[in-house]
């Protein structure tokens, strides 16, 4: 069984070593395609803001990208504000995924509950990206608004949408400044404004500013009033967040309830284990005590998940 576990190990990081310096490229190759881009018919222009880079050798990475994995995942990544390779997450990964394996099998001397602590150290990386893109994207809604009636007061002052770009990079922190900072600078090269701002819309996937990226395709190709539009729409973004805000403090008894639920057997037997401990022995002695208490972890678990997805409102 060691030696499995070692073999098992040492192929898992010759993965994470052969995923990271396969998709690898020279600094000379990454300048000729940043030069090859610029270089492009401006009616041909097509520039890649995700930065995707399509491997042309080892197998394992051009399956992941065949189920266009790799590419979500960096997605996700630009959304968070975590601007590393796949390659170095899929490292990450690779790594904690044997970590989680040696200390779980080092711990309990249990191969299914190895594997269990592998899969958790192993999505523990994409946990922490989801969070930070949560938090981003939230941070950027609520400055949207604000920056809407920035926008708005330029465009009365008789200032060019641009000029209002650049103030509003001036006024404002991170997300938004440094998003619309990267809109100006790929305007600067010579992407047009509507293109530009529909590449921030897939590094920031908000509905609210996908009606300014409308609001801005409309004022570009038939011409009307841009100032009046996005106070209109300030106005309906605020409006929508205020529903969603209600729609949260409404369901908020029945997602604490559902956390509850969810933990309660878990809370139940820690309070057992150290009031009678007798009780719960049969549970981590026992062999059939032992089965119990995993389908217990895994029915749990399935449990949360379920209930999570009862309580998610979709609006």
């Amino acid at each position: 069984m060691d030696i499995l576990m070692a073999s098992g190990i040492f192929l898992l990081v010759f993965l994470g070593v052969l995923v990271f310096s396969s998709s690898r490229g020279s600094e000379a190759e990454q300048q000729r395609e940043v030069a090859r881009r610029l270089t492009r018919p401006a009616d041909d222009l097509q520039v890649d803001v995700m930065r995707r880079r399509r491997p042309d050798q080892g197998l394992l990475l051009g399956v992941l990208y065949e189920l266009d994995l790799l590419r979500k995942l960096e997605e996700m990544m630009w959304q968070a504000g975590l601007y590393m390779t796949v390659a170095d997450m899929l490292l990450i990964m690779v790594l904690l995924l044997g970590t989680g394996l040696f200390g779980g099998n080092l711990l309990f001397n249990d191969m299914w509950i190895a594997l269990g602590c592998a899969l958790v150290m192993a999505i523990l990386p994409l946990a922490y990206i989801q969070f930070r893109r949560k938090r981003r994207l939230k941070a950027f809604a609520a400055q949207l608004p604000f920056a809407l009636d920035l926008i708005k007061s330029s465009l009365e002052a008789g200032h060019s949408l641009q000029r209002a770009l650049q103030v509003l990079v001036s006024e404002f922190a991170d997300p938004l400044g440094s998003e619309f900072r990267t809109v100006l600078e790929q305007n600067r090269i010579g992407l047009p404004l509507p293109r530009a701002l529909e590449d921030m819309l897939k590094r920031v996937p908000e509905d609210d500013l996908r009606l300014l990226v409308i609001a801005v395709r409309v004022q570009t190709e038939v011409g009307s009033s841009l100032a009046q539009i996005v106070g209109r729409l300030s106005e309906i973004v605020r409006i929508r967040q205020r529903l969603r805000m209600q729609i949260t403090a409404l369901t908020a008894q029945s997602r604490f309830g559902g956390i509850i639920v969810g933990c309660l057997p878990i809370a139940v037997l820690c309070v057992f284990s150290l009031i009678q401990p007798g009780y719960t022995d049969q549970l981590f002695h026992d062999p059939m005590g032992q089965k119990i208490l995993k389908f217990a972890i895994v029915a749990d678990v399935l449990a949360i998940l379920s209930i999570r997805r009862l309580l998610r409102v979709n609006y």
